[in-house]
Parts: C-alpha cells; sequence; structure tokens
C-alpha cells in the first residue's frame, strides 16, 4: 500500500516529478503516481483529495504547471499535508505563475512549496514529515544529508 500520494496535472509533468519516486525509490518509501488535474478532471481531484487519508496516504506531493491550482485545492479538501511543486510548462510565466498560485495560499490552507520543478526537495521533504513518526525513515534521512556532506567536503575546485 502507498504511503505517499504523487500526483501532477498532466503526464507532461512527470519528467519533473519523476525526481520524486527516485528520491522516495532510495529511501524504500512506497507511493502511487496519478495525473488528477484540477481543471479537466475535478471530480476526480475532488475525490482523490477527499480520500487519500482513507487509503493510509501520509503526504500528498502535487506538481503542476501554468495556474497550478492543484496543491490549493488538494489541500483545501485534504487534512493531509500537501507539498506543492510548481512546474515551468510550455505556457509558463517563467514559472513565476506557477510558484505563486501554489505559494500564496490564503490563511487556513497551507500547502508547502518547493522550488521551481524541484520534485526532489518535495519528496526529501516528505520523507522528512514522515520520519517524524518512523525512526527508519528518519535514519535514511540522517545518513542521506551525511552523504550530501561527503560530496561538498570532497569537492575539489580546479
Amino acid at each position: 500500500m502507498a504511503t505517499i500520494g504523487i500526483i501532477m496535472g498532466s503526464k507532461s509533468d512527470y519528467p519533473v516529478m519523476k525526481e520524486a519516486t527516485e528520491i522516495l525509490d532510495d529511501f524504500g518509501i512506497s507511493y502511487e503516481t496519478e495525473i488528477v488535474s484540477a481543471h479537466r478532471t475535478p471530480e476526480k481531484m475532488m475525490d482523490y483529495s477527499k480520500n487519500a487519508h482513507k487509503r493510509d496516504i501520509k503526504v500528498i506531493i502535487a506538481g503542476a504547471g501554468g495556474a497550478a491550482h492543484l496543491p490549493g485545492m488538494v489541500a483545501s479538501n485534504s487534512p493531509l499535508p500537501v507539498i506543492g511543486v510548481p512546474i515551468k510548462s510550455r505556457n509558463s510565466i517563467d514559472g513565476w505563475d506557477s510558484i505563486l498560485s501554489i505559494l500564496q495560499m490564503p490563511g487556513g490552507v497551507p500547502v508547502a512549496t518547493v522550488a521551481l520543478n524541484g520534485a526532489k526537495n518535495g519528496a526529501i521533504l516528505a520523507a522528512e514529515i514522515l520520519g517524524v513518526s518512523d525512526s527508519e525513515i528518519q535514519k535514511k534521512i540522517i545518513e542521506y544529508k551525511l552523504e550530501l556532506e561527503k560530496k561538498v567536503n570532497t569537492s575539489k575546485l580546479k
């Protein structure tokens, strides 16, 4: 059974969101991926957001480009933490439209927002959220961060 839901507005978002799946695979965390469009499949989006927690999903990572309503709409209907990944789509205004649509949520409807095309950080944040109550996941996060430190400490400038 999946622990994290990774959703995106369209198939064209998958190359960005794939980075989240790679990180979760590395951490051994189960996930599901779905295309759930706030504009083209609103009933599916409502069903997903209202019922994901009933299927033991613990965190939702929602990637969206353009107007990027998906993360906020899901957050408005779900009791789960939602991490928004703004995606620079082909019709995007340098990604700012996506960033601001996800970042500027009204009070009472929080969406954690990562960098433009930052699905990798979305997955790491989701793992950290799970790690609060799962010591095995937290241990993997600690190891991951130690590896990041080693990479920096062994980097040489020419």
